[in-house]
């Protein structure tokens, strides 16, 4: 995989609907890049994809809803894959207003977002959308001070922002389609990509991060770097606990990116 690529759009639990991508990450493989579609009776979109892959993405959310329904658009953090496309949907959805905490805010007025189309929320808040409540908390592992993951008390589905993310060889359909030690691999290689700082937790520190989501019972982790993770919580919460013993990231220098660069262009 060369460029960012867009995958179909598909229901992956009740009410909720993954708009999948996949990015490619230069000789380390791809990771994905999802959003999400929360089809309450507020209907809730979960980040909004690479500005990239703007037509695409926008195409594929008009199959799945009418922009103009939209209520809310909760911004699990600022970095680029999440509001790559904010403008253009914010644009097709005037009801819609974006859901963050104060430094995501502050982050977001810098790209010019109108404070009036803004709904605060802190970890541990929740946000009522008509037939169900959508519990805000600050996952364990991050890369951004403002990230919020959320909890459908209804459906019982995590969103887990980039927590739990895992660098893979290829496009995945699910994570249950990965074999134990490739997704416990794919996990350790993200969580050092990401998350560095995981190393200087000791394990009791994380393992305290992580009991308030062991407690929610998750049935599905909807992370934004995994593919889909059906009762698979607990795995999930093992592998994030051994990342932390992974040996430390170094990328590419840029004589290795020359020579991949050199090797796409053969290719």
């Amino acid at each position: 995989m060369q460029h960012p690529t867009l995958l179909e759009p598909h229901r992956v639990g009740e009410d909720t609907d993954a708009l999948p991508a996949y990015a490619p990450l230069p000789g380390l493989g791809v990771v994905p890049v999802n959003a999400h579609l929360i089809h309450a009776r507020q209907p809730v979109l979960v980040d909004t994809g690479m500005a990239v892959l703007h037509d695409g993405f926008m195409q594929a959310l008009r199959r799945r809803i009418d922009p103009a329904a939209l209520r809310w658009i909760w911004i699990t953090h600022c970095d680029a894959d999440h509001v790559g496309n904010l403008r253009a949907v914010l644009a097709e959805a005037p009801q819609a207003r974006v859901v963050t905490n104060y430094a995501g805010m502050g982050k977001m007025s810098l790209q010019q977002l109108p404070l009036d189309r803004v709904h605060l929320l802190n970890p541990g808040q929740a946000l009522d959308v008509g037939d169900r409540k959508l519990v805000a908390f600050q996952p364990p592992c991050y890369d951004a001070p403002e990230t919020m993951g959320l909890f459908d008390v209804r459906t019982g589905h995590l969103f887990s922002a980039d927590c739990f993310g895992a660098l893979l060889a290829e496009p995945a359909e699910h994570a249950g389609a990965l074999s134990p030690g490739v997704l416990r691999e794919g996990m350790a290689q993200w969580a050092m990509f990401d998350a560095p700082w995981l190393r200087r937790l000791g394990p009791a520190q994380l393992l305290d991060a992580l009991a308030p989501l062991r407690d929610l019972e998750p049935e599905l982790v909807l992370g934004s770097h995994l593919p889909p993770a059906a009762n698979m919580a607990q795995r999930l919460f093992d592998n994030l606990l051994a990342a932390r013993e992974a040996a430390p990231f170094v990328g590419p220098d840029q004589a290795a990116l020359e020579r991949m660069m050199g090797l796409a262009e053969v290719a």
